[in-house]
C-alpha cells in the first residue's frame, strides 16, 4: 500500500460505543475523495481509549463493508498477549497490515527489550501473512523506536516488518530509516511530507488531517515528481489550522460540519468535544 492514507476517527454514541453507519459512510467518502487507503483504530481513531470488544467490532465492520486491500489497522497495546490476539484477529479478517506501537508503559526500555518484544510478536504470528508496520509516536508513548532497532528487526524478519508510520514529525528520522533499508515503506504522519516524498523515498503519508484535506493531498501525491508549489503551500496552511492539542476533536468537528451530523462531535474520555464556538472558528479558518 502507498499514497494518501487517512487515519480514520471513530464516531461514538451516547453509550460510548462506536456508531457503525457514520463510520462506514465517512470511510467511503474518504476512499471516493482521494484516499488510497485507510488506517483504522489508530490514535485518531481513539483506539487506546476503546476496549478490546469495541476494537474487534470496528475491525469487523470495516472488512465487511470496505475493500480490505485498502485497509490497515492498529493492533498495538502495552500487553504483548493482547497485541498478538488483536493482530491474529486482524489477519483472520483479511487485513494485510497491522500498525503496532511499542510497549510503551515501562521505561527505560532497552533496544534488546524492544527487539525481543517485536520478535515475540513475529514468532506468535508464525506463518500468518499479515505484515507489521512500526508505529512511532514518541509524543504520546514517551518512547521512540530507534532507527537501529527498526533496521535489525527488518533484517531478521523482512517479510513481517515491512514499514513504519512515523508521527514524531521528524523527517530526518524517516530519511535515516530509508537510508538503512530502502525497501521499508515509510509513512510520515503529515501530508506536507508528500512534497518531498519522491526525493526522500517515502511511500506516502498516514495523516489525521487527511480526513479533511484528502482531495488536495491526492493531487499532490499524483504530481509528486514535480509537485505544484501553490498546492503544497495550501495544504500546509490547512494542516496548520487543523493540528494541535485538540486534533481529534477538531477532526470530528469538521466531519460533523461536512456531514451535518452532530453525533460526530463526540469524543472518548479523557478528550473533550470541541465547543461550538471553537468549531465555527476552526471551520472559518480552514476556508481561509
Amino acid at each position: 500500500m502507498q499514497g494518501v492514507i487517512a487515519a480514520v476517527p471513530t464516531p461514538i454514541g451516547a453509550d460510548r460505543s462506536p456508531i457503525k453507519n457514520l463510520y462506514i459512510e465517512h470511510c467511503r467518502w474518504l476512499l471516493a475523495n482521494g484516499c488510497d487507503g485507510l488506517n483504522i483504530l489508530g490514535s485518531t481513531g481513539e483506539a487506546n481509549s476503546l476496549d478490546i470488544v469495541a476494537r474487534r467490532e470496528v475491525m469487523g465492520w470495516a472488512t465487511k463493508e470496505l475493500p480490505v486491500e485498502r485497509l490497515m489497522v492498529g493492533t498495538g497495546t502495552p500487553s504483548l498477549q493482547e497485541t498478538i490476539a488483536l493482530t491474529k484477529n486482524a489477519d483472520d479478517l483479511g487485513y494485510g497490515v497491522a500498525l503496532v506501537l511499542p510497549p510503551y508503559y515501562y521505561k527505560p526500555l532497552s533496544n534488546a527489550g524492544l527487539i525481543d518484544w517485536y520478535m515475540a510478536l513475529d514468532e506468535a504470528l508464525g506463518s500468518r501473512a499479515i505484515q507489521v508496520y512500526f508505529y512511532n509516536y514518541p509524543q504520546m508513548t514517551g518512547l521512540g523506536i530507534p532507527v537501529q532497532v527498526i533496521a535489525e528487526l527488518a533484517q531478521r524478519a523482512p517479510a513481517r516488518f515491512t514499514g513504519i508510520k512515523d508521527s514524531s514529525g521528524d523527517l530526518d528520522y524517516c530519511r535515516a530509516i530509508v537510508a538503512t533499508n530502502a525497501a521499508l515503506r515509510i509513512f510520515p504522519s503529515s501530508e506536507t511530507a508528500l512534497e518531498t516524498a519522491k526525493v526522500d523515498g517515502f511511500a506516502g503519508c498516514i495523516s489525521a488531517s487527511v480526513n479533511t484535506t484528502a482531495p488536495l493531498a491526492a493531487q499532490i501525491w499524483a504530481q509528486r515528481a514535480v509537485p505544484r508549489a501553490d498546492l503544497c503551500a495550501e495544504i500546509a496552511r490547512q494542516r496548520g489550522v487543523i493540528i494541535g492539542p485538540t486534533l481529534v476533536a477538531n477532526i470530528k468537528s469538521l466531519i460533523a460540519d461536512r456531514t451535518g451530523d452532530p453525533r460526530w462531535r463526540a469524543v472518548v474520555s479523557p478528550f473533550c468535544a470541541l465547543p461550538d464556538v471553537d468549531g465555527r472558528r476552526l471551520a472559518a479558518e480552514l476556508k481561509g
